[in-house]
């Protein structure tokens, strides 16, 4: 049985025992138990192997067999191998042992918060509601003997692999079930893949300030393990303004064993938990058109450095909050609605103008549509940097000189992956295309050869032909797309809000305008 094949069969196995329970709130307790399987698998292992060192001459564990209990019991043995500890309530062996108890609701809940008092990077992150949920006793215990079949030999793989992969399949297949709920936890394994391939995050600080449930994260350590580099040596900030999406970002990068060290949940544009950081690059998929950001209180903020964002859409200050993160060689990459690309409201047209007049965009990314499951609003990505002009890569190289240059990649008629009835993802061939593409234009050291254009896909344009086209963005109006595949006019789902806004802001200048003539008359009125 392949690995696809059990991961689709403990997904099928655990959806099949929801009952009148939504996927928004049966993910928590899914996704808890495979952090409890985890965690409890790994101690046991580290525990037995403890043991049998500790009794083993050549060992440097080796203390003999009257102290042997103690090596098995040493904190520090299981700290210096990245193991959580995990007290007797909370191993799996005894959750699986009492699955049938009409009291294990409670016993999970206890094992939880066990778990968080031993380890104190684990606070506040695992599930503790079990016993809430109106759930019969034996569906808990039906989870827990499907769990119980998730193995794996330690001599083959690490428990890393197999329960991340497990763990990003769930958040996947929660993802299709919530629809529209799912862009605060997912972003499209594809979208991210491709985002990570651009800009190659192969050491430094990474940052995300909407990281969801962790997934930029997961594939830049994912991009530096499949290039043979260090782990150790990519650091990662985040933040998370929602508490329960917050929590499956620690388990995951948990599981994956990725240090991290999140504050508390937080909006990042009102409370930026890292204010004076310098990334060497930020990934992100922030909420798209969000109108309530707390404009008013920001007006003065440092961060808008190209100009003030329109109270009623938070796209610009997203850019510019990540830009103002960026270190002196920093690249960061985002993906925003296809609006953003040439709207005018507000005074976004002459923020992005300022912005291409600096030369800080470097490339821009059209998508196609039915990658997202949170979304039908066509999506693009943006990736801007603080240098364009030949200097030291991370990993030592140089790059080319893109000074005074944009390119723009239009990948609308790619998603040749049908992943399920409305979602299309990329094929690995065209994300080693689109990726290869920008990494020949910069000529970073990534590239595998010399860039051209290439006609309704890709083209190098300069910020003289962007200034005669009004400064719009979109990658279709540059790389030669018909005109019936291209608009730079903004679409009907971002465009009719906007336009709701404006017509209400019309009639209350209409209402107040009248209320002002009526007391205008009363007065004259009273005059006579």
């Amino acid at each position: 049985m392949t690995r696809d094949d059990i991961r689709k069969l403990l997904w099928d196995a655990a959806n099949s025992l929801r009952i009148h329970v939504d996927a928004a709130t049966y993910k928590h307790p899914v996704l808890g138990l495979i952090f409890l399987k985890y965690v409890s698998d790994r101690f046991e292992l580290r525990r037995r192997n403890l043991a049998k060192w500790a009794r083993d001459p050549e060992s440097e564990y080796f203390v003999g067999e009257d102290e042997a209990e103690y090596i098995i019991d040493d904190r520090d043995a299981y700290d210096e191998a990245n193991v959580f500890w995990v007290p007797a309530e909370a191993r799996w062996d005894y959750i699986r042992d009492n699955a049938k108890s009409p009291q294990i609701a409670k016993l999970l809940d206890e094992a939880m918060r066990a778990i968080e008092r031993e380890n104190d990077t684990l606070k506040g992150v695992l599930y503790k509601d079990f016993a809430k949920l109106e759930l019969d006793a034996g569906v808990f215990g039906r989870l827990i003997d499907i769990f119980s079949k998730l193995t794996f030999d330690a001599d083959d793989h690490h428990a890393q692999d197999v329960f991340g992969e497990v763990y990003e399949y769930f958040l996947g297949q929660f993802a299709l079930k919530e629809g529209q709920k799912a862009g605060q936890f997912y972003t499209p394994r594809s979208v991210v893949q491709l985002m990570v391939e651009i800009l190659a995050p192969w050491q430094g600080r990474i940052y995300d300030p909407c990281m969801g449930s962790g997934g930029m994260f997961v594939y830049s350590e994912k991009f530096v393990a499949a290039h043979e580099g260090r782990i150790n040596n990519l650091s990662v900030y985040g933040q998370e303004s929602n508490p329960a999406t917050w929590r499956l970002a620690c388990m995951n990068l948990a599981i994956r064993g990725i240090d991290y060290s999140f504050a508390k949940a937080a909006d990042s544009l009102r409370n930026d938990q890292h204010p004076h950081l310098k990334a060497d690059y930020v990934l992100t998929n922030p909420p798209f058109n969000v109108k309530e950001w707390g404009a008013d209180a920001l007006a003065d903020d440092p961060r808008w450095q190209f100009g003030l964002p329109p109270a009623n859409n938070a796209n610009y200050a997203w850019l510019q909050h990540m830009y103002s993160k960026l270190n002196s060689n920093g690249r960061m990459g985002t993906v925003l609605a296809n609006g953003s690309m040439t709207s005018n409201s507000g005074g976004e047209g002459e923020i992005r103008r300022a912005m291409i007049e600096q030369d800080v965009i470097e490339c821009m990314v059209a998508l196609p549509g039915q990658l997202f499951t949170n979304t039908q609003i066509p999506a693009c990505l943006w990736f801007l940097t603080r240098n364009k002009a030949p200097h030291k890569s991370q990993d030592g190289e140089f790059t080319g000189d893109v000074t005074g240059k944009v390119l723009f990649i239009d990948c609308r008629k790619m998603g040749a992956e049908q992943i399920s009835r409305t979602q299309v993802a990329f094929t690995q061939e065209e994300l080693q295309k689109i990726s290869g593409t920008y990494h020949n234009w910069r000529g970073s050291p990534w590239a595998d050869g010399d860039y051209e254009n290439e006609e309704g896909f890709c083209k190098s344009t300069t910020l003289e032909e962007i200034a005669e086209h009004g400064y719009a963005l979109t990658p279709g109006r540059y790389v030669g797309a018909s005109l019936d595949e291209d608009s730079d006019e903004e679409p009907f789902e971002e465009a009719f809000p906007r336009l709701m806004d404006s017509l209400e802001g019309q009639f209350a200048q209409g209402r107040a305008l009248d209320s002002q003539i009526q007391a205008n008359l009363r007065r004259l009125s009273d005059c006579d």
